[in-house]
């Protein structure tokens, strides 16, 4: 018999804060919802006291999606837990999570007016922790105590916090490695330490939180399972702060695959693994490499002859997990120019779309006329697609005036891109004449020129907009197969000490260029438009509080 361990999923909370990956409520809501699909435990949906964005990405969570328990970080500060707490309001399965940091290196950096001596603030950290999940508990009989950067607290210190925490009622204690610092046999050690300082283990559900600085976050985690750890914090595809998280899918298959050496398993569906992954990916920005495991467009492949005359005839000779077990596509039918609506459909389906009857006419020809400029659709086509068929419904009419450019609102199209002409001659600088479309249905039509056709376009969209903002990253890359395949084309720019993404894919890739770089200025205008959020962001309070 094995032990459930509990997915902690934290992608839509500390996933959020790697920079750039900032996504609006309705992709929280639609990513919450695909988690659940998922079967994840536990959802992180927010920081509330931050913004009301965030707040209002809890609030949407706990009314529209079943299943898994959402959760509200706070620090231990009272307006942190209120936030909290009225986020949360209405729930019917929630948590509230609660941290302080405890490392030495933290409380020198951050505690100085909590005592003269360590000992004085050490003592004044405990009754601060104490205090927070008592109030946390007002709200909800299921609270979450983390002791920030564990991994490097004294561990006399540590054990007294969380004997301190969850006589307090917490009831769940997470040991988060917050700098990914410690190796996987001392992240057994600090657990088994931790485990051994309670006086009934039995319950409280001890949690790990693994951070990838030396690309341990992964080992480390699964290293506290085997310590008694029974929840696990962990986002798609290890987003997160700096170098990252643990990555939730490669921790599942590691438990399912291995289940002989943990003796623990999950509720993962696991076949819902890759999808939600895009998912995620498409939101935050992030493309998938190649080579991730489980989720990465390579992890199935074989090149070398010897593995693929060895996959051919014994498929375990060199893959101890199948692409169908983490729904890796493996569908060998193509679509092209003379595929009929039934094989569309079909694949649609199986890539997780559900196409209403009135709407397949259209999408069905927009798939014929991709299928004219391309001869094999790929499924990267397919969802380019359909991303583009959603974009495109979003202002209700071409002569309106753009929907309000509210931060939590999927509908934010402060720009749109309605014409763009691009000439190239070999004697002379590419000329580009462009006319966009702004918020408040204003017309700019504008002309440059560059040293490429791409310079060109970004230097009349510049003029356009009128918005302060740096080109941080530009980057393009094939994103299927053959001569015509669409190029995906994924920008970052920066405003302030803020980044803001921006992605488009087409068989063109300067158009590609164009739609990514507004995309990225359409992040740029919903978070400005939420002006409580970039205050606070510029202020550095979120770089402070740092969560685990």
């Amino acid at each position: 018999m094995t032990d459930h361990v509990t997915i902690f999923d934290t992608t839509l909370r500390d996933g959020e804060q790697a920079p750039g990956a900032s996504m609006t409520v309705d992709e929280k809501v639609r990513i919450a919802r695909q988690l659940a699909t998922l079967g994840v435990d536990v959802i992180e949906a927010g920081f509330p006291v931050s913004s009301p964005a965030q707040t209002d990405a809890v609030e949407r969570i706990v009314a529209e999606v079943d299943g898994p328990v959402t959760c509200a970080l706070a620090r231990t500060i009272d307006a942190d837990l209120e936030a909290a707490g009225e986020a949360l309001d209405g729930g019917t399965d929630t948590r509230v999570h609660t941290f302080i940091a405890t490392s030495d290196v933290h409380i020198k950096a951050k505690f100085d007016k909590l005592g003269d001596t360590m000992a004085e603030k050490q003592r004044a950290i405990i009754e601060r922790a104490v205090e927070a999940i008592e109030h946390a508990l007002t709200y909800t009989d299921n609270v979450e105590f983390s002791a920030e950067d564990a991994g490097r607290t004294d561990t006399g210190f540590l054990r007294e916090i969380v004997q301190e925490a969850a006589k307090a009622g917490a009831t769940t204690l997470n040991i988060p490695d917050t700098t990914g610092y410690c190796t996987p046999s001392e992240y057994t050690d600090l657990l088994t330490t931790v485990r051994d300082s309670l006086p009934e283990p039995e319950k409280i559900t001890l949690s790990t939180h693994c951070h990838d600085d030396l690309g341990l976050a992964t080992a480390n985690t699964l290293a506290g399972v085997k310590a008694g750890a029974r929840q696990v914090e962990c986002t798609i595809n290890g987003i997160g702060e700096r170098a990252g998280n643990a990555a939730l899918e490669e921790i599942a298959m590691a438990l399912s695959v291995r289940d002989d050496d943990f003796k623990a398993s999950t509720g993962i569906n696991a076949k819902h693994l890759t999808r939600t992954s895009q998912m995620v990916s498409a939101a935050s920005g992030f493309p998938v490499q190649p080579n991730k495991a489980i989720v990465g467009s390579n992890a199935f492949s074989h090149e070398a002859g010897i593995h693929q005359h060895g996959v051919l005839k014994e498929r375990s000779t060199y893959e101890i997990m199948s692409a169908e077990d983490v729904g890796q596509d493996t569908e060998q039918i193509k679509l092209g120019r003379h595929s009929g609506r039934h094989g569309l459909f079909n694949r649609l389906e199986a890539l997780g779309y559900d196409v209403p009857e009135d709407e397949q006419s259209e999408i069905y020809q927009r798939f014929l006329d991709l299928a004219d400029r391309k001869k094999e659709i790929f499924d990267e086509d397919l969802e380019n697609m359909m991303d583009e068929v959603r974009k495109d419904n979003l202002p209700s009419q071409s002569g309106d005036a753009l929907p309000s450019a509210a931060s939590g609102d999927e509908a934010v199209v402060a720009y749109k891109l309605e014409h763009l002409s691009v000439q190239i001659e070999t004697d002379q600088d590419p000329q580009v004449t462009l006319r966009l479309r702004r918020l408040d249905s204003s017309i700019r039509e504008e002309e440059a020129t560059g040293d490429g056709p791409v310079e060109a376009v970004y230097r009349a969209i510049d003029h356009a907009v009128d918005q302060p903002h740096t080109l941080a990253e530009y980057s393009i890359r094939s994103i299927s197969e053959g001569a015509d395949a669409q190029g995906e084309v994924e920008v970052r720019i920066r405003y302030g000490e803020n980044h803001f993404s921006g992605r488009a894919r087409n068989t063109d890739v300067i158009r590609a260029s164009a739609e990514a770089y507004v995309n990225a200025l359409n992040h740029l205008a919903a978070a400005q438009a939420d002006a409580e959020s970039i205050e606070f962001v510029q202020n550095g309070i979120m770089n402070a509080y740092n969560g685990d």
